[in-house]
């Protein structure tokens, strides 16, 4: 029997790599082959996705401090992680973030490293940012815009959040207030006018043109490509062939909710399953009550309390797939 684990990362627990690793445990305990694939949306872990990073730059960044942004370089094929040069992480979370001033020039200096080093196709992962600057910094970092030519950059979201909308949106998010929300939507408006003006692009309407505060706006006036996240990763890595070939899908989150089913990775796996005709499992931190029967589910905090479920992410989830798989009609 072949079993394959395709899970995101549970946020703050526990990594994609591990968590695929933990169900990979599992199945072998129990006889059954797995095929492991960690899945992300374009947010963190997406270089996890494709492998994990190869390289690492120094480059700006939020608060134009020196950080070492990790990044993966696979012969013409770029992956970049927002998160990893702009990321509100870098800044130790929205209270230390100072929101107007964040700025995108790190992932903007790793697009540009990224051409210089030979990338003809360029990923960017747009979740986790520190940013609403429209994407502004980044594309002054990436200058002069003509070295692009014959370059493919794609741009994977998870939200379809339009670019004037971004502030209001993210920015208390990202630790702005009231009066900063105002200012930097005010700012956004006007930067919709700069692209036009400059680029002969209309940024103002297009879903996911908001993501990463408006990055993918920016990177949309200079000719990128705005994809959903989910699936730009699940046809790189080649999830649904892999789907052809199995037995069971285990998947997962560290929150099953609504919009887990809206361009997120659970939702995506589920639905290339059903098209695949396998039956799909996800293992899952916490459900909500709302969605908890949409797909069969083992919630890890009902299942073993809350205080395990967190301090021992990647044991549940191995346990949880074991007695799964041990149980199972398929076997």
């Amino acid at each position: 029997m072949r079993v394959l684990a395709c899970p995101d990362k549970f946020r703050g627990t526990a990594s994609a790599t591990d968590v695929a690793a933990a169900v990979a445990a599992a199945a072998s305990a129990q006889g059954w082959h797995c095929v492991v694939q960690p899945m992300a949306d374009g947010g963190e872990g997406t270089l996890e996705a494709f492998g994990g990073a190869n390289r690492t730059t120094a480059v700006t960044g939020p608060d134009r401090s020196v950080v070492q942004a990790e990044w993966r370089l696979d012969a013409e094929l770029a992956v970049i992680e927002t998160a990893r040069a702009s990321g509100l992480s870098l800044v130790g979370g929205p209270e230390f973030n100072d929101a107007v001033q964040a700025t995108t020039a790190g992932t903007g200096e790793l697009i540009s490293t990224a051409a210089s080093c030979g990338a003809r196709k360029i990923i960017v992962g747009l979740g986790g940012s520190a940013t609403t600057d429209g994407g502004l910094g980044a594309l002054e970092a990436m200058a002069p815009l003509a070295r692009y030519r014959g370059v493919d950059i794609e741009v994977a979201a998870d939200v379809r959040t339009k670019f004037c909308d971004a502030a209001a949106v993210f920015g208390p998010q990202k630790g702005a207030s009231e009066a900063e929300v105002a200012l930097l939507a005010g700012r956004l408006v006007r930067l919709a006018q700069v692209y036009r003006s400059e680029h002969g692009v209309d940024v103002t309407d297009v879903p996911r043109s908001g993501a990463a505060g408006g990055l993918g706006g920016g990177l949309l006036a200079v000719g990128a490509e705005l994809c959903d996240g989910f699936e730009l990763v699940a046809d790189s890595v080649g999830l649904y062939e892999r789907m052809e070939n199995v037995d069971l899908v285990v998947t997962g989150e560290g929150r099953l909710d609504a919009t887990s089913f809206d361009g997120k990775v659970v939702g995506g796996v589920a639905e290339l399953a059903r098209h695949a005709d396998v039956p799909v499992l996800a293992i899952v931190g916490q459900a909500t009550a709302d969605v908890a029967d949409t797909i069969p589910t083992v919630d890890l905090t009902a299942t073993y309390g809350e205080e395990r479920a967190l301090k021992d992410t990647l044991g549940c989830v191995e346990t949880a797939a074991r007695e799964w798989l041990s149980a199972s009609p398929w076997r």
